[in-house]
C-alpha cells in the first residue's frame, strides 16, 4: 500500500539549532518525552524550540505538531512550558515490571487442524463471520502479531506493519512481531482468521491485518507508541484500527494530573487526522469496570483512547449479552458493544503454536473492528463518519438490565443510564456483521 506522505519527520542532526535559553543540566541518562506544539510548528521550529529546551528532537509528526523528544535534563518539561512535554520513563521507572518470558515461535505444522468453528459462541452472537476483503486493512494496534500461525499468514499485511515501541515507526520484522505477549495474535484472529474449516474463523475472513506494536515487553502503553501508531496506520491508508489496550502509564484511570494534559492533546490530535484521513478507530472501554461519564479532565475516569473523541468505543459483554462486570462503561463514551467472555466463558481465538480464550474489553473491541472491516469492503471510499454510522445503525439495540446485581448482595453493581436504542452499557448495541 502507498505511503500518501511520510508519517513522521525525524530530526536531522547536521542542522544547527537554536542554543539553549540557559544552561542544561546533566542527570547521566536520556528520558524519552511526548511533546506537543502548535499546530502549524513547522519542523524547523519545533526541533529548536526542543534545543531551547535542552532536549533533542527524535522524531516529529508535522500533520499534528506533535513530536517525540528526548533529554537528560530533568527540568525538560518544565522548560518546555505547561501541559506541552510528558515522559512515561519518569512516570514509571520506579514501578517497572520484569519482562515476561518470551514466546516460542510457531511451527505451522504443530498446529491443531481440528474445526473449532462450534465453540465461537461470540461469533454467533454478532452475525458473524461476514466477507472482508483483501483491499481493506486493519491496523492491529497492540502487542505484535505472530506472523507464522495458519490462520493469520495469509492475512498478515507484513509490508504495513511497523514497531512504534520508539515513537517512531520502524518497519522491521523484529519491531512488529510478537515477542512476549500473545495479546495481538488473540486480537487478530478475532478480526480475520481464515474461514478454511480449521481452527477458528474470524469476523471478517479476507481482510488483511496490520501488525503495528505499541504494547511492550512489559506490557506498557506508552502515549507516543500510541500517537506513532494511529499516525502510521492513517498515513498507510489503513481504514480501521483497533486498539485492545489502554495507555497504563500511569495508574488509576480515575485520576489526572496536568501534567498528562498533553497526552489527551496529542492522542486527540492523532485521532482527529486519522478520521480525516477515512480510517475508522475501534478502542476497548477497558477493563477497569468504572463509569467512563464524564470523562473529565478535572475529575471523573479516563480511558485513552477509548474515552476520547473519533473513537468507538466498545464495551463487553459475555454469553447472556449482559455487561460483563469487568468492562468500564459510561453514557456518551460507550457506542457499542460486543462479545468479550465473562463468568468462565471466554473468546476463543489464535494464539503463537495455537488457539487459546481471553476475556475482556480487549476481546469486544476486535469484533467490531471486523465489522467495520466487512462495511468497509461493501462501501470502498466512504469516510470514517459514514462507515461509523453505518456500524451504529447494523447494531442491535439492547436495554438497560432491570437488575444488575451480579453478586446477589442486593446492591446494584453498577447503573445504566439511557434508553434501549442507546445507554451507557450498551451504546447503541449488540454490534451486527451485516444487516440482515
Amino acid at each position: 500500500m502507498a505511503v500518501a506522505c511520510a508519517v513522521l519527520v525525524a530530526a536531522p542532526a547536521h542542522v544547527a539549532a537554536a542554543e539553549p535559553d540557559q544552561a542544561c543540566s546533566d542527570s547521566g541518562r536520556d528520558v524519552r518525552y511526548l511533546v506537543v506544539f502548535d499546530r502549524d510548528t513547522p519542523e524547523p521550529a519545533a526541533r529548536d524550540q526542543t534545543r531551547a529546551a535542552c532536549g533533542q528532537l527524535t522524531g516529529y509528526h508535522p500533520q499534528i505538531g506533535v513530536g517525540v523528544a528526548t533529554s537528560g535534563d530533568p527540568d525538560f518539561a518544565q522548560q518546555m512550558g505547561p501541559g506541552r512535554a510528558y515522559s512515561a520513563q519518569n512516570e514509571r521507572r520506579a514501578g517497572q515490571r520484569p519482562v515476561r518470558p518470551a514466546l516460542r515461535a510457531t511451527t505451522q505444522s504443530e498446529v491443531p487442524s481440528a474445526d473449532r468453528a462450534g465453540e465461537q459462541w461470540n461469533l454467533a452472537a454478532v452475525g458473524g463471520p461476514g466477507a472482508g476483503s483483501p483491499d481493506v486493512v486493519v491496523g492491529v494496534l497492540d502487542s505484535g502479531i505472530d506472523p507464522d500461525h495458519p490462520d493469520l499468514v495469509d492475512a498478515l499485511d507484513r509490508g504495513d506493519s511497523a514497531g512504534c515501541l520508539s515513537g517512531v515507526p520502524d518497519p522491521a520484522e523484529r519491531a512488529w512481531r510478537a515477542t512476549t505477549s500473545a495479546h495481538g495474535t488473540h486480537v487478530a484472529g478475532i478480526i480475520a482468521a481464515a474461514d478454511d474449516g480449521r481452527g477458528i474463523t474470524g469476523v471478517a475472513p479476507g481482510t488483511r491485518v496490520a501488525s503495528v506494536k505499541v504494547i511492550d515487553d512489559q506490557g506498557l502503553v506508552t502515549p507516543e507508541a500510541v500517537v506513532c501508531g494511529l499516525m502510521w496506520a492513517a498515513e498507510r491508508g489503513m481504514a480501521v484500527t483497533n486498539s485492545s489496550f489502554a495507555i497504563n502509564t500511569w495508574a488509576p484511570s480515575c485520576t489526572w494530573s496536568p501534567g498528562r494534559e498533553a497526552v489527551r492533546e496529542a492522542v486527540g490530535r492523532a485521532l482527529a487526522y486519522s478520521a480525516s484521513r477515512g480510517t475508522v478507530n475501534v478502542a476497548a472501554a477497558t477493563n477497569d469496570a468504572v463509569d467512563l461519564t464524564p470523562a473529565s479532565r478535572a475529575g471523573g475516569c479516563d480511558a485513552l483512547p477509548g474515552a476520547l473523541r473519533d473513537v468507538v468505543a466498545v464495551s463487553a459483554v459475555g454469553p447472556d449479552e449482559v455487561k460483563a462486570g469487568y468492562s468500564s462503561y459510561g453514557l456518551g463514551v460507550v457506542d457499542l458493544t460486543a462479545p468479550g467472555g465473562d463468568r468462565g466463558t471466554c473468546v476463543l481465538s489464535t494464539a503463537p503454536g495455537g488457539y487459546g480464550e481471553m476475556c475482556g474489553t480487549s476481546m469486544a473491541a476486535p469484533h467490531v473492528a471486523g465489522a467495520a472491516a466487512v462495511l468497509a469492503a461493501e462501501r470502498p471510499g466512504s469516510a470514517a463518519r459514514q462507515l461509523r454510522r453505518a456500524l451504529e445503525e447494523r447494531a442491535r439495540p439492547v436495554p438497560c438490565p432491570a437488575d444488575y446485581d451480579l453478586t446477589g448482595d442486593g446492591r446494584q453493581d453498577a447503573f445504566c443510564a439511557g434508553y434501549t436504542g442507546y445507554n451507557g452499557f450498551y451504546g447503541h448495541g449488540m454490534v451486527r456483521v451485516s444487516a440482515g
